[in-house]
């Protein structure tokens, strides 16, 4: 019954800023990766950013040096900082979360919010 809920997106000028945000139902403790992906019109989704429990992070070659993930464990919410942000980074911005089994039969469960719309002008 894991719920993750995402915030923070809206309309941006090319080259401002946003903030998103990911509220999980619960403890974030509980999961072995956290990820941002986004999916823009006539695209497949692509991951963005990712953190693991060990605070190994990820980040996709389009948005290195620019975006910024980040996790509060007190608050539950992990965190996109987006700067510099460009018209191709127009997407829906989705939060992912990941538990592996860890024992054979190995598995990955996936947990994804709604997401929020990112629209960025030229």
């Amino acid at each position: 019954q894991v719920q993750l809920v995402e915030s923070g997106g809206g309309l941006v000028q090319a080259g401002g800023s946003l903030k998103l945000s990911c509220v999980a139902s619960g403890s974030i403790f509980r999961f072995d990766a956290m990820g941002w992906y986004r999916q823009a019109p006539g695209k497949r989704r692509e991951l963005v950013a990712r953190i693991t429990s060990g605070d190994s992070t990820n980040i996709a070659d389009s948005v290195k040096g620019r975006f910024t993930i980040s996790r509060d464990t007190a608050k539950n919410t992990m965190y996109l900082q987006m700067n510099s942000l460009k018209p191709e980074d127009t997407a829906v911005y989705y939060c992912n979360a990941a538990i592996y089994t860890s024992m054979a039969p190995y598995r990955k469960d996936d947990y994804w919010g709604q997401g929020t719309q990112v629209t960025v002008s030229s």
